[in-house]
């Protein structure tokens, strides 16, 4: 083994007046002068007089302090300092060489841009979620667009992403089987010919796959979207541009929400006569402003917890209108979108926003439900201590036995580093915890609705609000605290990131077969009431996506069908059985 050469101490290196040839040949290839390389620009190196000067008064300086301590400590520290006093005469001679340069102010237009790089930079990896900035000072509702074929009955944020839109669809439908099969299967019959739908939920790649293929079943479709933040800009365009009715941008205010909304139901020479719903707001919306409209609406597919909620509430007063069908409620939606879906996009929202490290955080997770064990699931597999609150004793037992500990949210919220609510409630989180929350808290929920974490309480004169990212928000209180708001309190996964496709398709066949179930039943075979899906349905979804993992079902003999008493072609449990 060859030995390293020893070192020579720096006092006994004289410092020269100028710098050899090694030196100026070093100097060149920096500048790409070397083997014929010009540099486009007279960069050379020069040592000046000023700068001799100050090297060599270092070097004293530096032999001086130096003469007690450690020779390599000596060494380090005068080289370190010499580069140092370099470092500061080279920055003040280019300071003074460019000053004309450096004083030029950018542009306004020129500001914006940097500051869309920069925002976009932090969020480029939504795909086309992010795609381009949701905080332009014109809005869609200000401008007219049209597509190349003419139509103008939509309204979005801009109609020229239509292409990149498009390839993001095509890319979701290598992953949504099952509705490229119901394409095929029904395509020819047009199941739902006749059908206006108007529907209200988050418009991604993959939802954009579900509308397109109830038009080719035969529907018309006229779409908002049911949160502010979900909407991908590009997607809408394609939507637009292949002739769909859109009024969704990402961004959008309150008031622009509820416009949005209005412009699907009110059309002058359009009615609809099945609603497409998440969240319950497009039902709320024409019950309290076109209720006539009912009169012609054969029914209702709704798809979340909140929205749910709501039409058991209509059904309880005798208020529900027509029949609707409970698409939360099914297997499919439960097992797969709210578990399996919640479980892989709750890490990645979290990254995206906070690049946090997971690894040895503390974590409480409000509510055990579905969603509520995905995201458990995923965080404990990240090395995170999680910790549980529950209202129900058999989701609490559940957890429990899960291996997470079961506390009142009061009881770890000043040791806890993430808060995050899946409940479907309300006021899960009030101004009273928010006040007692460690510094640099994040806070985010996994519920349909905003309305889990008290907002309005943080609304105060002595909170200042500090937008960091898009979607991230630091609440800052008068002595300094702040905590890491996420999506102002509203669906982090489909906020901030993506879900994956193949889930999404799970949920979206069994709302395509639902409306097609409630616009083709006959009349009186649903009252109006809320009804489950049919446990046969939620087999036949299932079945769909199986080939995607090359599963093969075993078959049921007569004889085993006989002795349990069911088909061999099912369905296998009855509708009171629990997966």
């Amino acid at each position: 083994m060859e030995k390293e050469p020893t070192r020579a101490s720096l006092k006994d290196l004289p410092l020269p007046d100028e710098f050899s040839k090694p030196h100026m040949e070093d100097a060149l290839v920096l500048n790409g002068e070397k083997d014929g390389v010009n540099s486009s620009k007279d960069q050379s190196v020069k040592c000046s007089p000023n700068l001799l000067q100050m090297l060599k008064a270092a070097e004293s300086r530096r032999i001086a302090q130096g003469r007690d301590r450690d020779e390599a400590e000596v060494s380090d520290f005068g080289s370190g300092e010499m580069v140092t006093e370099a470092l500061k005469t080279d920055m003040q001679i280019q300071f003074t060489d460019q000053k004309q340069e450096f004083n030029k102010r950018p542009t306004k237009t020129a500001l914006r841009s940097l500051s869309r790089s920069i925002s976009q930079s932090s969020t480029d990896s939504f795909s086309s979620a992010c795609s381009d900035s949701s905080e332009e000072e014109s809005s869609p509702r200000e401008k007219r667009q049209s597509s190349s074929s003419g139509l103008s009955d939509f309204c979005i944020k801009n109609i020229k992403q239509a292409a990149f839109g498009r390839k993001e669809i095509e890319i979701a439908q290598q992953e949504m089987p099952a509705l490229m099969v119901l394409r095929k299967r029904a395509g020819g019959e047009k199941p739902l010919a006749g059908a206006k739908v108007v529907g209200c939920t988050h418009i991604t790649a993959q939802t954009a796959v579900l509308i397109e293929t109830l038009s080719l079943l035969g529907a018309q479709c006229r779409w908002a979207a049911c949160n502010i933040f979900s909407t991908q800009n590009a997607v809408a365009a394609a939507l637009a541009e292949g002739g769909t009715s859109v009024f969704a941008w990402r961004g959008e205010s309150e008031d622009d929400f509820w416009w949005c909304i209005d412009q699907c139901v009110a059309a002058e020479t359009w009615q609809p006569n099945m609603i497409l719903d998440d969240g319950g707001d497009l039902t709320h919306w024409i019950y309290k402003k076109y209720p006539s409209l009912f009169r012609k609406i054969r029914g209702i597919v709704e798809e979340s917890v909140t929205g749910i909620f709501r039409l058991y509430q209509l059904s309880k007063a005798g208020r529900l209108c027509v029949p609707a069908m409970n698409v939360n409620d099914s297997v499919t939606k439960q097992k797969f979108d709210n578990l399996y879906c919640c479980k892989e996009s709750i890490l990645d929202g979290l990254k995206r926003t906070t690049d946090v490290m997971f690894g040895g955080k503390q974590v409480v997770v409000c509510g055990y439900g579905e969603v509520g064990k995905g995201c458990c699931a995923a965080l404990k597999a990240l090395g995170t201590v999680v910790h549980v609150t529950e209202v129900d004793p058999i989701c609490a037992l559940q957890a429990c036995m899960d291996g997470f500990r079961m506390v009142k949210l009061c009881e770890v919220l000043r040791q806890v580093d993430m808060v995050i609510t899946c409940t479907g409630n309300k006021n899960v989180v009030v101004r009273e915890h928010l006040d007692r929350m460690k510094n640099g808290c994040i806070v985010c929920n996994m519920g349909h609705s905003n309305t889990e974490i008290d907002l309005a309480s943080l609304r105060t004169p002595e909170l200042r609000w500090e937008r960091v990212r898009p979607q991230v928000d630091h609440v800052i209180w008068p002595d300094g605290k702040r905590i890491v708001l996420l999506a102002e309190g509203r669906l982090l996964n489909l906020s901030c990131s993506t879900v994956p496709s193949l889930v999404l398709s799970i949920t979206a066949t069994t709302q395509a077969l639902a409306l097609i179930e409630l616009y083709s039943a006959p009349e009186g075979r649903y009252k109006q009431d809320v009804y489950l899906l049919p446990k046969k349905m939620d087999e036949f979804v299932a079945s769909l996506h199986l080939p995607t993992f090359e599963a093969h079902l075993t078959e049921l003999t007569d004889e085993q069908a006989k002795y349990l008493g069911i088909t061999k072609h099912g369905p296998f449990k009855p509708n009171y059985y629990r997966y």
